[in-house]
């Protein structure tokens, strides 16, 4: 009952939320889709969106997994804890899907941050469908009040659109996403194209075709090369704070990568799903297509087109040190 008041409760505030008396842009209503595992761009990622929503930017709605490894769950969870909202819900994909682990040989970050520190649920198959969290979400929610920031597989995306009518909504999975949803950001392919398949796409490249055809409402996509020469981390790793996973993740993978920094992805789909795209970015409009088999993708330039890729306009450097603040910032008490 606790949960199911809580998630009132937060649903309640996105139907109510309006400018502020300074006439501010309303803040980011944000469900965040990640596959917080093999990668700890993730985590960085997670510490900007928890710095957003503390300057008042992003209210965080649900925290959900694409990836089934059982620490991905709890990492979420972690973070979640870490900057004081333990009660945020989380969702982990059922059925099929991908279950990938760190590649760091020695100490893996997400078996430390999962010793270390407090969670709620025991394993990532213990949480609720993903599904099912979307759903009841989005059936509560004010219609076109919500982003989904996809920083993983699509999986769940498929599976959501794919849903039918339930307990929740008499809507279909598409029908719902089309009434409630105003924008998908995903971090996903490599533009104007990519042969080989970026990781994100070609870990599930089949719901990534069904989701690029099938999505309803607009798809911002913030490919491959577009954090790939954004190296952030290291003063991330060096903070005078103890008892930060966002430090121990950075300080530990860093040690086995590159101590310079990592590549940062996530960050700029996170950083763009909750600022826009302006100053940073300018975006291409047209028609994401996806090789289902090999994952490769390709682009078809249309200026009425519901997909956008961002293209770059700020030097990397500058952006490189904006997401660094994010990852920095601490806690705020509640």
């Amino acid at each position: 009952m606790k949960g199911i008041l809580l998630l009132l409760i937060s649903v309640l505030f996105i139907s109510c939320q309006a400018t502020n008396q300074n006439n501010e842009v309303a803040r980011v209503n944000l469900i965040l889709d990640t596959d917080i595992g093999p990668d700890y761009d993730d985590v960085g990622a997670m510490a900007v969106m928890h710095a957003l929503a503390d300057s008042g930017e992003a209210n965080i709605i649900a925290t959900i997994s694409s990836n089934m490894d059982e620490h991905a769950v709890p990492c979420i969870e972690v973070i979640n804890n870490y900057f004081n909202r333990p009660d945020i819900p989380v969702g982990a994909t059922k059925g099929s899907g991908v279950s990938l682990t760190t590649w760091h040989k020695e100490q893996k970050w997400p078996v430390v941050l999962t010793e270390k520190y407090k969670y709620a649920t025991d394993k990532t198959s213990d949480a609720p469908d993903a599904v099912a969290v979307y759903r009841k979400i989005l059936s509560l929610a004010a219609d076109n009040s919500l982003t989904i920031c996809s920083i993983g597989f699509m999986t769940n995306l498929r599976n959501l659109l794919e849903s039918g009518a339930d307990q929740y909504s008499n809507l279909s999975g598409q029908e719902l996403v089309a009434k409630k949803v105003n924008l998908l950001v995903s971090m996903a392919g490599e533009f104007p194209q990519s042969k080989k398949g970026e990781f994100n796409i070609k870990q599930d490249a089949v719901s990534a075709s069904y989701v690029a055809e099938h999505w309803p409402t607009e798809i911002l996509l913030s490919g491959f090369e577009i954090g790939k020469d954004i190296l952030t981390g290291k003063p991330t790793s060096e903070m005078p704070v103890s008892n930060s996973p966002i430090k121990e993740t950075y300080k530990l993978s860093l040690a086995q990568d590159n101590p310079y920094g990592r590549n940062s992805w996530d960050q700029t789909a996170v950083l763009v799903a909750i600022k826009g795209y302006e100053p940073y970015y300018t975006a291409l409009r047209g028609t994401l297509i996806v090789d289902q088999t090999t994952g490769a993708n390709s682009w078809i330039q249309n200026d009425q087109g519901r997909h956008a890729y961002l293209v770059k306009k700020m030097p990397d450097e500058q952006i490189a040190l904006l997401i660094e603040k994010y990852m920095m910032h601490q806690p705020v008490k509640k």
